[in-house]
């Protein structure tokens, strides 16, 4: 009934040092300097007195049911794992489709976030796809937000990209005012979330749209903004003007993860409305977008360029949460909260546990809960 984790360094995200955290269920329950088990039954100890703990990742872009076939059907890449998904240390994730819209539909989108949700993460997912109009499943972007329990936003929708078909400013307008209505009326975040290619267009529409429009700025969440240099200017304009960008985790060609946040840091730009995801499962120059790539950087910038745990953990925690709706549910620590938390080693952050909803599904790096019809390796 009872876990209490003991002594670890806690970033809830932000660094509060040494405290005790007792989950009961799949909450957490209370956050001291020292909880005693003497009072409770039903209780297994842990401890992470050589550990960082902080809130589970928050991945908002993850292709699901698998993403690819731009290569024709032998590209077509399959369908994410549980065991792959906790091992990268992300609790909860939205599902995209993508540019396929023929052979994955939303439906096949939703049925997997609830199967994936039901083996022990939590899911949400995007309605739509590369084109415009966009794939729904009942006909509307709105009806499917205000409708579908796990439709939290409309995405991923294409522009600059030779993969879309090119919306328009109003295409792009009537996007907008149809998440932001099923937003409000599902209560929901409502988010326009935008697969931004390497198009000689950029950003411009969607800067365009922000400033002749009267819509919220913070529903916009375009991503891939590291992939090149030009695109990663119009990032900083964006953020400037109190906007929010998704950087890609895996970029090899743009600026990486960790080069991204040392410049803003050394800009002194703000960290508060930027994120990252992974794009896992979806194509990419090299082969697969893998979702672990997103825990790989995040070590890559606290270990290799010395930047701070708290800052850092932000941009998979908190700042999805808050963009997402879901906080202080998701991407903290706090009594209240849901019992998603990573423990990391102090020396290597592998992961020493990570517990999702309360049970444990990684220790030492192994996924201990698997899919359906996963096998043990």
């Amino acid at each position: 009934m009872f876990t209490l984790l003991k002594k670890g360094h806690c970033f809830i995200p932000e660094n509060v040092g040494r405290k005790d955290i007792l989950i009961a269920y799949d909450k957490i329950c209370d956050i001291k300097d020292e909880i005693s088990a003497a009072n409770l039954w039903d209780v297994v100890e842990i401890d992470c007195q050589d550990c960082l703990v902080c809130p589970g990742i928050i991945d908002q872009h993850v292709h699901i049911t698998g993403g690819g076939g731009e290569q024709g059907p032998i590209s077509r890449i399959p369908e994410i794992q549980l065991s792959e998904v906790v091992e990268a240390g992300v609790t909860t994730l939205v599902g995209v489709l993508g540019f396929d819209s023929i052979t994955r539909s939303i439906a096949g989108l939703l049925a997997k976030a609830r199967a994936l949700e039901a083996e022990g993460i939590t899911t949400h997912i995007y309605t739509g796809s590369y084109g415009s109009p966009t794939e729904t499943l009942t006909g509307r972007v709105l009806t499917d937000l205000v409708l579908l329990d796990k439709v939290i936003g409309v995405g991923e929708i294409a522009i600059a990209d030779y993969r879309s078909n090119h919306p328009s400013l109003q295409d792009l307008r009537t996007l907008a005012s149809e998440a932001n209505g099923g937003g409000m009326l599902g209560g929901k975040a409502g988010v326009l979330h935008l697969h931004v290619g390497d198009g000689k267009e950029g950003l411009d529409s969607l800067l365009r749209l922000i400033d002749e429009s009267d819509f919220p700025i913070g529903m916009f969440v375009p991503t891939h903004i590291n992939r090149n240099q030009k695109l990663f200017q119009q990032g900083i304009e964006l953020l400037q003007k109190g906007g929010n960008i998704d950087l890609t985790a895996g970029e090899t060609i743009g600026l990486s993860l960790a080069d991204s946040l040392s410049l803003f840091l050394e800009k002194k730009i703000s960290l508060e409305n930027v994120t990252a995801s992974s794009d896992g499962n979806g194509s990419s120059p090299t082969g697969i977008n893998h979702i672990n790539q997103l825990l790989g950087d995040l070590k890559t910038c606290i270990l290799d360029h010395k930047l701070h745990f708290a800052s850092v953990i932000r941009i998979v925690t908190e700042n999805p949460a808050k963009v997402l709706k879901l906080y202080p549910q998701k991407g903290c620590l706090k009594a209240g909260s849901d019992a998603d938390i990573l423990v990391l080693n102090k020396d290597d952050l592998g992961i020493y546990r990570l517990f999702a909803k309360g049970q444990v599904v990684v220790s030492d790096e192994r996924a201990i809960k698997i899919g359906k019809f996963e096998k043990r390796s």
